[in-house]
């Protein structure tokens, strides 16, 4: 039986992939909601993807981060199914931690999709 992993909370997943990222020489960008007014946020990017992640020799990989019971958003569905035929698009989850590490490493190219 597999080993069962935690369910972190999306910005504990987040922080752990964005660290992991930087480690291995990748510049990252995660698009935030900014706030307009007091209590008012604004967002343009609409199921935009968590992270944008680009390396010189690694490529450039858009990745939505989800819980392990986080479901996507029709949104996040159109943005992921938009990019996939011409970059690298994932949906994360937090079981999958060591298949990211070895892919931003460098040492595994395969689909997390």
């Amino acid at each position: 039986m597999g080993e069962r992993v935690p369910d972190y909370s999306e910005a504990v997943f987040l922080d752990q992939v964005k660290q992991i990222a930087k480690m291995n020489g990748w510049l990252v960008f995660h698009p935030v909601p900014a706030q307009v007014r007091p209590g008012a946020w604004r967002s343009d990017g609409k199921g935009f993807p968590d992270l944008v992640l680009a390396h010189r020799e690694r490529g450039v990989i858009f990745a939505e981060l989800k819980t392990m019971q986080g479901r996507l958003s029709d949104d996040q569905v159109s943005w992921c199914n938009a990019l996939q035929p011409h970059i690298e698009c994932y949906v994360w989850r937090p079981n999958q931690i060591n298949l990211i590490a070895e892919r931003l490493s460098g040492r595994d190219r395969q689909q997390l999709w």
